[in-house]
């Protein structure tokens, strides 16, 4: 397993779909050098999405087989669709930034905090039902799409305990500038202590 470096941190952004987790992130990660580390997939893309952008959008089959030869250090099954982290990509993206995010299912932050400790900082963003399906239709998601992920919605939100930020996305702007300030102060608090 990769041992993370003292002035590297992963940060994790999780929460129910559709509360704008990754708008977030994309947002917080411009105000600091940081890079994302993306996940595979076994689901197709949806319309605005992007391979190499959003996700890695791969085959079943390319998908079992990098798991049969143990590339992925998680792994989860969500209504028969397969996701992924690699290792090696986490290890790839430190090799150039302290500051690596990565946007999971509560399944993947527990499994990336069990492994790297107070390494990991977990950001629980979520929205209400009603905002999450006004969203969700904004983005023109179908219907079964919307009911899949709403079907979820109270168990993720019950891991809103386990982070240790929480924040509601009322506003993505304002909500990003409060995880700034967040990662601001963890950062001026770890220089402080470095210097001595």
């Amino acid at each position: 397993m990769y041992k993370i470096k003292d002035k590297e941190k992963l940060f994790i952004y999780t929460g129910p779909d559709g509360s704008g987790r990754k708008t977030v992130a994309k947002m917080v990660a411009t105000a600091f050098d940081m890079e994302t580390v993306l996940s595979y997939t076994t689901r197709p893309p949806r319309h605005y999405e992007q391979d190499g952008v959003d996700y890695h959008f791969i085959t079943e089959e390319a998908f079992q087989k990098m798991k049969n030869n143990q590339e992925f250090i998680e792994t989860v099954d969500i209504d028969g669709i397969h996701y992924g982290i690699r290792e090696e990509d986490i290890v790839k993206a430190f090799e150039h930034h302290n500051l690596v995010y990565l946007t999971l299912n509560p399944e993947g932050t527990e499994k990336l905090k069990e492994m790297y400790g107070d390494r990991v900082m977990r950001f629980f963003v979520f929205a209400n039902r009603d905002t999450i399906i006004k969203r969700h239709k904004a983005r023109n998601d179908k219907e079964e799409d919307i009911q899949r992920h709403l079907s979820h919605y109270d168990e993720i939100m019950t891991y809103k305990s386990n982070c240790e930020h929480v924040f509601e996305n009322y506003d993505s702007p304002q909500v990003s500038f409060q995880v700034s300030e967040v990662i601001e102060a963890f950062l001026d608090q770890n220089r402080i202590v470095t210097d001595y």
